[in-house]
């Protein structure tokens, strides 16, 4: 004899407690439902107008250097633990978590011209170029607030001038930038590579993430030089228009790398067809003096001495956002965090700001009520995102009024070169 039993999950109608709303079965049958499309693109609306409400990136004010910071460092381990130098020669290292400074000390005679950590030992050490052509190797966790008077692990003192440092990502190689392209090894004092390119001076280099051996710099005679570790000479030189101030690699894509430029635009670049560029991404109005790759690799982050900092999309040409503050000026460097949330900022004002990747999420835990509602959010901004009015609404940002006067003369003075271009032909 067989019986059929009506089964019953508890889970789909009783409430998880007094206050929370009733559970109601839907049917979600589109005959049901004739006027679905103008429903979702309401709410479409309405999230986009409560994303620009609830936009509000910046979090908090790192203040303490007393000269501009010049240049960032984040370590490869530890979220909540950035180093800073200065142009006065001062190293801080920042505890983000707790907005506070660990410790500090005087590491160079003039400018810290460059930051790196080593990926491996746990990341505890990074390395520190200066003015005063001396590479100096620092453990952070022989600093504390205890400990003001640092010494550093071990000096080399450089025969030529050093404007910037870069490490391996799996070995224990590090390049210096200056005059010449120097490849050191961390136990020796004497570089084991000297690789130049007749120019007067390289002012940045990086290693590739991916592609370890490799590593990139920029000239003062407007090109990017290539290297190979294991090749006793550079492998590719491009020349642009302009000179060129920052290279940052894609961190998901070994080809891809972006530089950021003085005629006010990043250039993303393929290395197996660097006769043209990926992409130009464009906005800024002034020299656009550092970049930084999110670790998804489908964003970066570029600051400029418009007085803002930009991120955009990887494979777009405009900005997804910009951020300024009133007191913020020349961006001088920039720094995506390791968990994709944030993003640090180094001005010519002695502050370091971190701020929001995105400007209105939520900071802290979610419930998972409220991260369903904000994935159901984001699919129907994505689905309605090519409709006018949502578009304008998306798009719309406030900018200082330097930006903004200097946003319409370079787009006159575009307009103008299109019309003498056409006159020509």
């Amino acid at each position: 004899m067989k019986v059929k039993v009506l089964s019953r999950n508890p889970d789909e109608y009783l409430r998880a407690t007094k206050r929370d709303i009733h559970k109601v079965p839907r049917n979600y049958d589109p005959v049901l439902h004739p006027f679905e499309g103008p429903r979702e693109y309401t709410r479409a609306l309405n999230a986009t107008k409560l994303e620009r409400v609830f936009a509000k990136p910046f979090v908090c004010n790192l203040d303490g250097h007393r000269d501009g910071v010049c240049s960032l460092g984040k370590h490869p381990k530890r979220l909540s633990i950035l180093i800073s130098g200065a142009y006065d020669g001062e190293v801080r290292v920042w505890n983000i978590a707790h907005q506070h400074c660990v410790s500090y000390w005087q590491a160079h005679d003039g400018w810290v011209r460059g930051i790196c950590f080593s990926p491996l030992e746990e990341g505890d050490r990074f390395w520190t170029v200066g003015d005063d052509s001396t590479i100096k190797i620092w453990d952070t966790n022989s600093v504390n607030e205890e400990n003001k008077g640092v010494l550093p692990l071990d000096t080399i003192i450089s025969k030529t001038v050093l404007t910037g440092v870069t490490h391996q990502w799996n070995g224990k190689l590090f390049a210096t930038s200056g005059d010449v392209c120097q490849i050191w090894e961390e136990t020796r004092s004497e570089p084991l590579q000297t690789l130049q390119w007749g120019v007067d001076s390289l002012h940045s280099v990086s290693f590739n993430p991916i592609q370890t051996n490799i590593l990139a710099s920029c000239a003062s005679d407007r090109s990017m030089i290539f290297y190979d570790v294991r090749a006793s000479a550079p492998i590719r030189k491009v020349v642009m228009k302009l000179r060129s101030n920052k290279i940052s690699w894609n961190p998901m894509e070994a080809f891809v790398f972006t530089c950021a430029s003085e005629d006010y635009n990043l250039y993303t670049f393929d290395t197996r067809n660097l006769s043209q560029p990926l992409s130009v991404h464009m906005d800024h109005t002034s020299a656009v003096i550092d970049v930084d790759y999110c670790p998804t690799g489908r964003e970066f982050v570029s600051g400029s001495y418009d007085k803002s900092i930009r991120i955009f999309e990887y494979d777009k040409g405009r900005s997804r956002d910009v951020y300024h503050t009133k007191r913020m000026q020349r961006v001088t460097s920039v720094s995506w965090s390791l968990d994709a949330k944030y993003i640090a900022s180094g001005s010519d004002e002695m502050n370091i700001r971190i701020w929001k990747a995105r400007a209105s999420e939520k900071l802290g835990t979610l419930r998972p009520r409220e991260r369903v509602a904000l994935e159901y959010s984001s699919a129907l901004k994505e689905k309605f995102a090519h409709h006018p009015q949502i578009k304008r609404i998306a798009r719309h940002r406030h900018v200082p009024k330097h930006i903004y006067n200097a946003r319409k003369e370079i787009q006159t003075i575009r307009e103008k070169q299109a019309r003498n271009t056409l006159f020509i032909k």
